[in-house]
């Protein structure tokens, strides 16, 4: 029952926060905002994040679970009710980054205790249901703000995004959600550093694949509206083309707990790396839409796939009382490529053309697969 309490929280929290950053780019663009300031404004939900994760994963390993996600929450409330209370581009700026700071913390402790509700081996089931969630919240975030919006306007759907999280914010408040506290919560050696995590070799390729596997989602989220305009699919094939990449993440994690009973959690990772490097691979050379659309269904199976995966993984590998800071550095891997890469994407596709990016991304998901190969099983 906790973990499912504990998703449902999750779906709640992720999203208002989901539906902000589609609330905020309208709401901005509404306000008559440049496309610089909305990317501006979009960048500071990743920028500081991408700076206090691991702090945030040391700081749920030392105080347990119940203040950091009580406070997390909280600071997603408030970021989403500040643009209702004051109105105006300015108070988006700050709205974007405490909602961004409030959901990393969240987001970190929900991933640091789901891995030890149970037993060891219920993580790769654990983390599958809890990508589910997030799968669902990622559609209803945007879904809820965009009807908002039409129907009461942007000053109020931020309040109703700030209402999501109340129920979260009730029951940690109580104190009525027994929550799981990692192994040798509260204690931490002075002596360690973040050096020790990256030079552990499980740890490493956990690391890398997750490095991976963001890579390649931001690929896909990037370049597909690109090369779906530049073979002349219309702006609604793209996002039939898109939605079967969402779908199949959906799929996938319902069907990971029954694939996790045949495979180890290492094979389900590289079998995830392995097909959506063969999807890059093809996917470039590829401009009939029906094709296009199950080349999309079937990367979105891979690296639906992958990020569970990576989590058990990170979790049947660090040492006791790490937890939190090992979730928290993948956090920070997580949030810099997700800054970074569309950066490198829109050079390398300008320099090289659109089929390059496919191909490097492919190549370096074909070298993640072996490394996969090499761990030892779980």
């Amino acid at each position: 029952m906790t973990l499912y309490l504990l998703i449902l929280f999750s779906v709640l929290t992720h999203s208002a926060y989901i539906g902000s950053r589609v609330a905020v780019s309208l709401y901005a663009i509404h306000l008559h905002a440049s496309p610089f300031t909305v990317g501006v404004l979009l960048s500071l939900y990743g920028l500081l994040p991408a700076l206090i994760s691991v702090s945030a994963g040391r700081l749920t390993d030392r105080v347990g679970p119940r203040v950091p996600l009580l406070v997390g929450s909280v600071l997603v409330t408030a970021g989403a009710a500040a643009p209702f209370i004051i109105p105006g581009l300015n108070t988006l700026f700050a709205s974007a980054t405490v909602i961004g700071l409030g959901m990393t913390l969240f987001m970190i402790t929900v991933q640091n205790i789901a891995g030890f509700i149970g037993k060891p081996e219920d993580r790769p089931t654990n983390f599958s249901i809890l990508g589910l969630g997030y799968s669902i919240s990622a559609f209803a975030g945007p879904l809820l703000s965009g009807f908002a919006i039409d129907f009461v306007g942007h000053t109020l759907t931020f309040l109703l995004l700030a209402l999501l999280p109340l129920p979260t914010i009730a029951v940690l408040a109580a104190n009525k959600l027994a929550l799981p506290r990692p192994p040798s919560s509260g204690k931490r050696d002075k002596q360690h550093r973040v050096t020790d995590l990256l030079r552990h070799r499980d740890l490493r390729s956990v690391f890398i694949a997750s490095a991976l596997q963001v890579t390649a989602w931001e690929l896909f989220a990037f370049m597909m509206p690109i090369y779906g305009s530049a073979i002349g699919l219309s702006a609604s094939m793209i996002g039939v083309t898109m939605g079967a990449f969402a779908a199949a993440t959906f799929v996938v994690r319902m069907l990971l707990p029954y694939l996790t009973r045949r495979f180890t959690a290492w094979r389900l990772l590289r079998l995830a790396l392995l097909i959506s490097a063969g999807t890059y691979l093809v996917f470039p050379l590829v401009t009939h839409v029906a094709l296009l659309m199950a080349l999309a269904f079937a990367l979105g199976l891979g690296l639906g796939a992958a990020q569970p995966m990576a989590m058990a993984l990170l979790h049947d590998a660090v040492p006791a009382g790490r937890s939190g800071e090992a979730v928290g550095l993948r956090a920070a891997i997580v949030t810099t490529s997700h800054t970074v890469m569309p950066l490198l994407f829109g050079a390398l596709g300008a320099a090289a053309g659109i089929t390059s990016a496919f191909w490097v991304v492919a190549a370096a998901l074909a070298v993640g697969g072996q490394v996969a190969t090499k761990r030892r099983p779980s």
